[in-house]
C-alpha cells in the first residue's frame, strides 16, 4: 500500500519535471526566433528609405510673360448693303470666302426701269438745252438793239429773263441726269476695299431696301486679337510689344500690341488690349485664344519641375540636411519655361533639393544621395 503510494508520487514528479524541460526549451527555440526578426527590424529602420539624385536652385535670367485671354475677331469688317429702294436683286457674285477687289461686282439689280428713266432725263435735257440756246440768241440781239431805242427796255428785260430762266431749266435737267446716272451706279453692288467675305444675305430675286445688308467684309483680310487685362496691368504693356497667341486646335500665331483701350470695364475692371495680327495662319475671326505679352526679363531661381511637388494647392520641395533626412519644405512658385520653374519664394539659394522622386517620400525620412544634378536653364 505504502509502496504504491510512493510510486505515484515519484511518477508526479517526473512528469512535473519533463514538463518544465520542455518550456524551458520552448523559450530558447523562441528567443533564437526572436533574435533575427529583431535585427531584420533594425536594418529596416537603419537603411535609407530611398536613393536619390538632389540639384540646388539655378540663377537665370528669364523673359517676363503677362498671360491673357481674348476673342480674334476683324480689324474692320464693312457692312456692304444697298442705297436703292424696291429694285430686284437680280444676280449675285460673291460668295462667303470669296476674296475681292476694291470696286469689284458683288452683285446686279434690277436696271431697266431705271434705265428708261434716265432716257427720257436726257431727252428732256436736249430740249431743254436747245430751249437755253434760242433764249440766250433772243437775249443778245435784244442787247444789240438797246443802244437804237428800236425796242423799249421791257422788252429787253424779258428776253434777259428769258435766257436766265432757260438756262436754269437746263440745269436742272442736268442735275436729274446725274441723279438718274446715280441710281444706275447703284445697281451695281461694288466691294468698297480689297478683303474676304465673311457673309452674305444676298438672294437673288429678293426686293431690296435702302441700308439693307447683302454682304460682310474684312478689310484686307486683316485680323486683331482683342484681349481682356486687368487694370493692374495695363501699365505694363506698350505699343509695339511681341505678344504669343496659343489657339484652341495648339497652333501659335505671332502678333504686335497695336493700343491699348483708353477705358476699363466697370463691371470686369478689366481693360481692352487689340493685337495686330499680320499673318493670323489658321486663326479665324471668332476664335477664342490665350496668348502672353513679353513684357521684359527677369532673375529668377530656378529649379526642374520634377522637384517641385503640388499638394493641397501649395508647391513643395524636399531640402536634404547635412544629416540624410528629407525635411518637406513649402515654396513659392511663378512661371514655367520649358521644363523649369522659377521659385519665387520660401528657398535658399544654395539648398539641396530633392531632384527626382519627391512624391514618394515624407518629411522626415533617411535618403541616400549618390549624386547631385545641375539641368540646363
Amino acid at each position: 500500500m505504502i509502496s504504491t503510494h510512493r510510486r505515484t508520487i515519484f511518477a508526479a514528479a517526473g512528469l512535473t519535471a519533463a514538463l518544465l524541460v520542455l518550456a524551458a526549451a520552448t523559450l530558447v527555440v523562441r528567443a533564437a526566433n526572436d533574435k533575427p526578426q529583431a535585427g531584420a527590424a533594425a536594418a529596416a529602420v537603419a537603411r535609407p528609405s530611398l536613393t536619390v539624385t538632389v540639384t540646388t536652385p539655378q540663377a537665370a535670367r528669364w523673359p517676363q510673360t503677362l498671360a491673357a485671354n481674348g476673342n480674334i475677331t476683324a480689324w474692320q469688317e464693312a457692312i456692304i448693303g444697298a442705297e436703292a429702294q424696291g429694285l430686284r436683286l437680280t444676280e449675285v457674285r460673291a460668295q462667303v470666302g470669296d476674296r475681292v477687289k476694291r470696286g469689284q461686282v458683288l452683285a446686279l439689280l434690277a436696271s431697266e426701269t431705271l434705265a428708261a428713266d434716265a432716257a427720257a432725263t436726257r431727252a428732256s435735257l436736249a430740249e431743254a438745252e436747245a430751249n437755253q440756246a434760242e433764249a440766250a440768241a433772243n437775249a443778245d440781239r435784244a442787247r444789240q438793239l438797246q443802244a437804237s431805242g428800236a425796242i423799249s427796255a421791257q422788252q429787253i428785260q424779258q428776253y434777259v429773263t428769258g435766257e436766265a430762266t432757260a438756262r436754269a431749266r437746263a440745269a436742272a435737267v442736268r442735275a436729274r441726269v446725274r441723279a438718274d446716272q446715280v441710281r444706275l451706279a447703284q445697281t451695281r453692288i461694288l466691294a468698297p476695299d480689297d478683303g474676304i467675305v465673311s457673309a452674305r444675305s444676298a438672294t437673288v430675286g429678293a426686293v431690296v431696301q435702302p441700308g439693307q445688308e447683302l454682304f460682310r467684309l474684312i478689310r484686307k483680310e486683316r485680323l486683331e486679337w482683342r484681349a481682356e487685362v486687368a487694370a493692374a496691368e495695363l501699365t505694363r504693356l506698350r505699343p509695339g510689344m511681341p505678344a504669343k497667341l496659343t489657339l484652341a486646335g495648339g497652333e501659335t500665331v505671332q502678333g504686335t500690341l497695336r493700343t491699348v483701350a483708353p477705358t476699363v470695364d466697370a463691371a470686369t475692371r478689366n481693360g481692352i488690349v487689340f493685337v495686330d495680327l499680320p499673318q493670323p495662319g489658321a486663326a479665324r475671326a471668332g476664335m477664342f485664344a490665350r496668348g502672353e505679352f513679353a513684357v521684359g526679363e527677369m532673375s529668377a531661381l530656378t529649379l526642374p519641375q520634377s522637384a517641385v511637388l503640388l499638394r493641397d494647392g501649395f508647391s513643395y520641395v524636399f531640402q536634404v540636411g547635412p544629416d540624410a533626412k528629407v525635411r518637406e519644405v513649402k515654396v513659392a512658385v511663378g512661371q514655367r519655361n520649358g521644363e523649369r520653374i522659377a521659385v519665387t519664394g520660401g528657398l535658399d539659394a544654395k539648398a539641396n533639393v530633392v531632384a527626382q522622386g519627391a512624391g514618394f517620400l515624407a518629411d522626415g525620412d533617411t535618403v541616400r544621395v549618390v549624386a547631385s544634378t545641375t539641368a540646363k536653364l
